[in-house]
């Protein structure tokens, strides 16, 4: 499904997968004791399946920051681990709508087909994260009844965002499920589509690096200051 890359080619950004070596995963999981042992997680690397890169803390002044979210079978826990370099085999983007189709309940699919006609038409690709996402990539129960569907916009400078998550919000009112997410640009900086849709000012985005409050108007001309 997914589309590895080594991780020499680029810099792990917010929502990539990241693939760790099976043959140092058990290290990272020793600061998480008995949980460590679980074979679900023991395994998982061997599994080939991947983690999730997130912000560092600041006291994670080196390697990789990742995450690790668990299906609800296994407490919904998540694991935050810090990878070296060298432990990082492969980088992928989430799952577009379309990867992810077959793995959505049969009563999401027709508003996943709207959504992938609204990418498009805006010229601008999607993707999934969250439930749907690792539920497509490891074949695990992580949807639930309660689920959102979190989507991942890639806008580009000409994209219309305004008509884009006017559409969006037009497909949500026959949706099944509440749809969440972000509109991400091409450096990374994202923010919420509700957000956006609502017409605030100031938009709160989020990046690798931080989370920062910007003028509307300043994150569609792809500034990054506050």
């Amino acid at each position: 499904m997914t589309s590895p890359c080594k991780h020499v080619d680029r810099p792990a950004g917010r929502h990539d997968l990241v693939f760790v070596r099976p043959e140092g995963w058990r290290a990272l999981l020793i600061p998480h004791g008995d949980l460590a042992c679980d074979p679900l997680v023991l395994h998982w690397a061997e599994l080939g399946w991947p983690t999730i890169r997130r912000r560092a803390l600041p006291c994670e002044t080196t390697g990789l920051a990742l995450g690790l979210p668990l299906p609800p079978s296994a407490g919904k826990k998540r694991l935050s681990l810090l990878a070296g370099l060298g432990d990082i085999v492969a980088i992928a983007r989430p799952p577009s709508l379309r990867e992810a189709r077959a793995s959505a309940p049969q009563c999401w699919r027709p508003t996943l087909d709207r959504l992938d006609d609204l990418a498009l038409r805006h010229s601008v690709h999607a993707r999934v994260f969250g439930s749907l996402a690792w539920e497509a990539l490891t074949g695990l129960d992580y949807l639930t009844a309660r689920s959102d569907l979190d989507l991942l916009f890639e806008i580009r400078p000409e994209t219309d965002l305004g008509r884009l998550v006017a559409d969006l919000a037009a497909i949500e009112i026959e949706a099944p499920m509440r749809l969440d997410g972000e509109l991400m640009r091409a450096d990374g900086a994202a923010v919420n589509w509700r957000e956006f849709h609502a017409g605030a000012r100031e938009l709160l985005v989020k990046s690798i690096e931080g989370v920062t409050l910007l003028g509307r108007d300043r994150f569609i001309s792809g500034a990054t200051g506050s």
